[in-house]
């Protein structure tokens, strides 16, 4: 019993993405309504649950609706790069429930906890249907052969529905799984930078391939090999032909990687060995994303994205879950660091505009 209420605990570790808060125009007192029915949190839980709803809840009641576009407020840099700036609502969506999804795969039950999972699912279903119905104000913007940003988005939603097929996929009306199809087929218009990137190709087919459908087998072999020949040693990859110091390790190399080469093993395209060795490398990079963390709950900021906050810790909480932490870390040292790490960052001013109004 203590074993499963550890996993299910450690299921909320994934706020992968969008990890902050983003302004909305209107539906406030709906927000309200949809917020967290958690009383203050009276545990390490029940803060983890409470925070995924105050950040999942602004998106995912808007795009139920169809109304994320109307009344979610985008700014933007004065250095912006000039890409498409429809990116941002997938950007929203995609990173958002890749990061919950492995909380919406538990069941649903009548605790405050399993309120608030069935309507975050609920929401996500909707959105989902959205996200690809070309008649929806929200229908997502999946790429027009000129920006590339959309696959690094629509490998987020496809690495949600391989997390959660039984709550995500399989509900889903044979016409929406249809257009998912494709899009994920469509997206193959863009070619990856010679870089991390290749992954989010590779789970987008990773995922087709898990539903049976025909994939492109290059995009994923070209960046398993790609990935395994940039290993550089002791839990690091390089990204590109160059080494970054920075936590795109964390981000997306070490939890992706592992992800594709499991589905692949289990349909014999790839070996037992090249998913064990992958997985002890992240083993050992987990080792040094527990020492990060101080006892005040700061961590190492580096390089680039830092913006995307407890998303860097995503290969340590992913080995919490599967419970295959290495031997010298256990469980309540993640969580009880994580939760401090969170405590630090997440200051009610989070979640308030500029002129102190939510």
């Amino acid at each position: 019993m203590f074993d499963m209420q550890r996993r299910n605990f450690l299921r909320l570790s994934s706020l992968l993405g969008l990890a902050g808060s983003m302004p909305f125009t209107s539906n406030i007192a709906a927000q309200k309504e949809n917020a967290s029915s958690l009383a203050a949190p009276a545990n390490d839980r029940a803060y983890w649950v409470s925070l995924l709803d105050k950040i999942a809840t602004p998106v995912l009641l808007n795009m139920s609706k169809g109304q994320l576009r109307k009344n979610m407020q985008v700014e933007y840099s004065a250095t912006w790069d000039g890409r498409n700036k429809q990116v941002a609502y997938m950007e929203a969506f995609g990173r958002l429930i890749g990061g919950i999804a492995a909380f919406l795969a538990l069941p649903v039950d009548g605790t405050a906890e399993g309120k608030v999972r069935a309507r975050l699912l609920k929401q996500t279903q909707e959105s989902l249907a959205h996200s690809v119905d070309s008649q929806s104000p929200d229908y997502l913007f999946w790429g027009d052969g000129k920006t590339t940003q959309p696959l690094v988005d629509a490998a987020h939603i496809a690495q949600a529905l391989l997390y959660a097929p039984d709550a995500l996929w399989k509900p889903l009306s044979e016409k929406t799984k249809q257009q998912f199809i494709h899009e994920f087929n469509t997206i193959r218009r863009i070619k990856p930078w010679n870089n991390n990137w290749v992954l989010f190709a590779a789970m987008i087919e990773t995922f087709l391939l898990s539903i049976g459908q025909p994939i492109d087998e290059a995009r994923i072999d070209n960046a398993i090999d790609k990935i395994n020949n940039w290993y550089v040693g002791d839990g690091w990859y390089n990204d590109g032909d160059h080494f970054h110091f920075d936590h795109y390790n964390g981000y997306v190399i070490h939890p992706m990687l592992v992800d594709v080469l499991r589905v692949n093993v289990a349909h014999g395209r790839r070996t037992a060995k090249e998913y064990e060795s992958a997985y002890k490398r992240m083993q050992r990079y987990a080792s040094f994303q527990e020492r990060y963390i101080s006892p005040e709950g700061t961590y190492l900021v580096v390089g680039r994205s830092s913006t995307y906050r407890v998303g860097a810790f995503q290969p340590l909480v992913k080995l919490a879950l599967e419970q295959k932490l290495p031997k010298e870390i256990q469980p309540a040292q993640v969580r009880c660091a994580l939760t401090k790490v969170m405590k630090r960052m997440f200051v009610p001013a989070t979640f308030t505009k500029m002129d102190g109004s939510r």
